[in-house]
């Protein structure tokens, strides 16, 4: 299927702004634990409800991934919408500003269009591949940073639920590695913020030591129409089945994933004693 990635930005845009504005004139009502310290609102449902609805009538032919509910169609010519109806959830929950509708479209494992709102920031992104990336309609670049020491670099959060501890374990050394290299280190809370800045240059790079579609498509799009370059974790090509997203301006990328190959060796060495300890057992 040829897919006019133009032409079905202003569909996403249609959605997103029905999104946005749910968020923006409701409060996030009950706050329900979903997993260990992982919850939802009302307003995730709702969000993802009227988004899903939405695309179903405007693009019946396309599969749906939502954060929530997750995949409701599977899609035709490997097209699929790929939504986080609230990105940062514990952000919102509690009132700070980083948050936002995150809606992407994957053709064939590759994100080619994104469209963010962060609705208490005032900033809307586009982007469809090709066509560059803009917020408020004003085009956008990534940062020309050529030096780690020079670079504001953001981190994912950390990870919770089963198997957290061992997700976390390189996230130690990493933050330490950070700390003694670049500029400054921060956690933003929300994938989409994360890669959005990146885009907009507010940040050099942003780090997500995981992969979910619906966290990061859209923003993939948006960093890499700006500029920036989007890595998996040693560097290789990012698709939706990469193992981290890394973004980042092309200056630093080679640095960047560097000191994360050198986080990850200390996380292997660390975990040897144990790992011999538990053999004698």
């Amino acid at each position: 299927m040829t897919v006019d990635t133009r032409a079905l930005l202003r569909t996403a845009e249609q959605a997103v702004t029905i999104a946005g504005r749910l968020i923006r004139t409701k409060d996030p009502g009950v706050v329900t634990t979903k997993g260990d310290r992982d919850m939802v609102t009302d307003i995730d449902y709702a969000v993802e409800h009227v988004v899903r609805e939405f695309l179903s009538r405007e693009t019946p032919e396309f599969g749906f991934l939502g954060e929530e509910e997750g995949l409701s169609r599977t899609g035709d010519g490997g097209l699929m919408w790929a939504l986080d109806p609230v990105d940062g959830t514990a952000n919102f929950a509690r009132g700070i500003p980083l948050c936002g509708v995150s809606l992407g479209l994957i053709e064939a494992g590759r994100p080619v269009l994104g469209v963010i709102d962060l609705p208490y920031l005032g900033a809307y992104y586009c982007a469809a591949e090709g066509a560059g990336a803009t917020v408020n309609g004003h085009r956008i670049r990534a940062h020309t940073t050529y030096a780690l020491s020079a670079a504001i670099v953001s981190v994912g959060d950390y990870a919770v639920g089963e198997g957290a501890e061992a997700e976390n374990r390189i996230r130690l050394p990493l933050h330490h590695r950070l700390a003694a290299r670049v500029q400054r280190v921060r956690m933003l809370g929300s994938a989409a913020v994360d890669l959005a800045w990146v885009a907009e240059g507010r940040t050099d790079a942003s780090i997500t030591l995981s992969n979910n579609p619906w966290d990061t498509a859209a923003g993939v799009v948006i960093a890499r129409e700006a500029g920036a370059v989007v890595a998996d974790i040693d560097g290789g090509p990012h698709t939706t089945k990469a193992q981290a997203t890394i973004a980042a301006t092309p200056g630093i990328l080679t640095d960047l994933i560097a000191l994360i190959s050198q986080a990850r060796q200390d996380t292997d060495r660390t975990a040897q004693p144990v790992e011999a300890h538990r053999g004698k057992a």
